[in-house]
């Protein structure tokens, strides 16, 4: 009955927000996957009517397209956050793909793999392995969704921003199978309250799930993504706010000064106020970050 329910609530979540269409991301056995029969998705509407997905096992894209007059061929993979325990799909998924297609930019939200022994070999490399799927697959499918192959971002909030920026900054280190070669390097990233180090200023929880209670000093090192910024990182947009209590804004901060001393071109917002998971909207500011956003893409002409 639950399962039921469960399909119900999703059903018409996403018939109200009417993505185009939904990809799966691999054809086949899922990779780095193991069987576990008890393991099943599930999902839940929370108070603020936000849809939130677990226990992913058959990763998804969910493809949203601007008007043909108004797209401008840019496009943006979505790393909803989450903790790395759920993926938040409203107000970090639905709700920011409409704003990018009113905009004429093409939205990819990504339905991720949470890290987890039961249903993973390397729960380490899970989540990477989809966002690295769904920016070849993307990119392979450049034409058929009307987009330029070469103005490609990743976009994350949260734990969804440390896929993101491992995504970003992890590019060099495959681990799908990529015959034809495909970049897998995002040409800009967007940021959002994200998690990005796994050392001083960490969220335990993401941490946690991602490389367990004791990970070695190699693996806090690796997913550290401060501390992998190269000259050859996609140019990024940060924002954050200084009382976010659950990830601390020196993980927006270092980032950024890293970046800078890597002569990667870069932006942050760091507010006052707002806390952390506020999404499209800080309700403590008239300003809005995602207009900050636009003007930065066509600072850096990835819009026009």
């Amino acid at each position: 009955m639950k399962r039921v329910i469960y399909l119900t609530l999703v059903l018409l979540t996403l018939c109200a927000n009417a993505q185009d269409k939904v990809i799966k991301l691999y054809k086949g056995k899922v990779p780095n996957s193991k069987i576990a029969l008890d393991y099943k998705e599930t999902g839940d509407i929370a108070k603020d009517n936000n849809l939130r997905i677990s226990k992913i096992t058959d990763p998804e894209l969910l493809v949203f397209y601007p008007q043909k007059n108004k797209s401008n061929g840019t496009a943006v993979l979505i790393c909803p956050g989450g903790g790395y325990g759920i993926v938040s799909m409203t107000n970090e998924g639905y709700t920011v793909a409409q704003k990018l297609i009113e905009n004429g930019i093409t939205a990819f939200i990504l339905k991720y793999r949470l890290p987890s022994d039961e249903i993973m070999v390397d729960k380490t490399i899970g989540p990477l392995q989809d966002a690295q799927q769904a920016l070849k697959l993307i990119r392979e499918n450049a034409t058929e969704h009307h987009i330029d192959g070469t103005k490609l971002g990743i976009m994350g909030f949260s734990a969804g921003g440390h896929l993101a920026s491992t995504a970003g900054t992890h590019f060099n280190h495959v681990v799908i199978d990529n015959p034809k070669n495909t970049n897998l390097r995002p040409d800009f990233m967007v940021l959002v309250y994200p998690v990005i180090s796994f050392g001083e200023f960490q969220h335990k929880g993401t941490r946690t799930r991602l490389i367990g209670e004791k990970p070695s000093e190699e693996l806090i090192h690796l997913y550290s993504n401060e501390l992998q910024v190269t000259k050859e990182t996609p140019l990024t947009f940060l924002v954050h706010a200084a009382d976010d209590k659950a990830v601390p804004f020196q993980n927006s901060v270092n980032f950024f000064l890293k970046l800078k001393q890597e002569g990667v071109k870069s932006e942050i917002h760091i507010y006052q106020e707002g806390g952390h998971g506020f999404g499209l909207n800080n309700k403590t500011t008239k300003e809005s970050w995602f207009d900050s956003m636009l003007n930065w893409l066509v600072l850096n002409k990835l819009i026009l």
